[in-house]
């Protein structure tokens, strides 16, 4: 099983890149920088150490850049990291590597992402990189999670070089559970015709908790508006002894998500960015959910509502 990069922050992926880097290329790799244009990048200038290889190795100026998702089982080959879309990740990079190549401040270029390469897909990524900057095509090189997991296996002291703590690592909660419980309650569900929303019988006072947990009133709104009426529907699903299933992943569901909102709750300001946090870090990590935003929103929303994660009045008093 390779390393979880998803689970990191994308500083922690620079920092680990940094040092892989360093084994590579020599002490003299400077660390990412954000360029004038938002860019950031790692450099290197002089002679390789070990890269490609000890007896041809790069000279130059060498800039290398880090590319991290939280996505799972992400591919070089995805669209929105390598078409030819003027929007993609690469073709936004291309575009400035031209720029410093024109400026006669690159030599070399690696890029590094916790995405799979495929034997297909990498040599034409090259290609392509390599006749949009002019930098010669044996002085581009795409890292995919494979090479990354086989310089960790081969240089361990870098993940400690790179100080990585998980407790300092992003609220990261699983997919899995959360995706078949909506693959499952998907078809109950109108997205158009959600029940009325009479208020049902909340364990303490919708407006008391959002104070707790400092969500905004503007906030609180809004979502009740568009979501408290799928919450006896979900309720209803739930409680069907056919639906045993969903409700145990259910269950698995919050007791985790709970813990996690718990432990990196300081790192947020609001709820309300929480929330936001926990439905961008679904959706990019599952295609699934990515499928059904508006189905992630209304089940966190019912999580909150049944008090099932958040701070609730009584918990903060003992």
């Amino acid at each position: 099983m390779g390393y979880p990069f998803e689970d990191l922050h994308d500083r922690q992926f620079e920092d680990l890149v940094v040092q892989a880097m360093r084994k590579l290329f020599g002490a003299g790799v400077q660390s990412f920088a954000t360029g004038a244009d938002g860019g950031r990048d790692a450099l290197f200038v002089g002679t390789a150490e070990r890269f490609p290889s000890t007896t041809a190795p790069w000279v130059g100026t060498t800039v290398g850049q880090a590319k991290h998702t939280l996505a799972t089982n992400a591919h070089y080959s995805d669209s929105s990291f390598s078409s030819e879309a003027d929007s993609s990740v690469l073709s936004t990079e291309m575009t400035r590597i031209s720029k410093l190549v024109q400026n006669g401040e690159v030599d070399n270029y690696i890029l590094f992402a916790n995405r799979r390469l495929g034997g297909v897909t990498g040599p034409k990524l090259v290609q392509r990189i390599s006749e949009s900057t002019e930098i010669p095509g044996d002085q581009v090189f795409l890292a995919g999670v494979e090479y990354l997991d086989s310089l960790i296996h081969q240089f361990p002291d870098i993940e400690t070089l790179a100080k990585l703590d998980p407790i300092d690592g992003p609220l990261v909660v699983p997919s899995q559970d959360l995706a078949e419980i909506i693959l499952a309650i998907g078809d109950e569900l109108d997205a158009q015709s959600p029940t009325s929303a009479t208020t049902p019988v909340d364990r303490v006072s919708f407006v008391e908790k959002n104070a707790l947990n400092a969500m905004t009133p503007e906030f609180a709104d809004v979502l009740a508006k568009r979501y408290l009426g799928y919450t006896s529907q979900i309720d209803d699903f739930l409680a069907e002894p056919a639906n045993d299933e969903s409700l145990r992943r259910y269950e698995a569901v919050v007791e985790d998500f709970q813990l996690k909102v718990i432990a990196k709750r300081q790192d947020h300001q609001t709820f309300d960015n929480l929330f936001n946090h926990l439905v961008d870090v679904l959706v990019k990590r599952d295609g699934v959910l990515s499928r059904n935003r508006w189905l992630v929103r209304a089940m966190l929303f019912y999580m909150y509502w049944h008090c099932d994660i958040g701070l609730v009045p009584d918990a903060a008093s003992e």
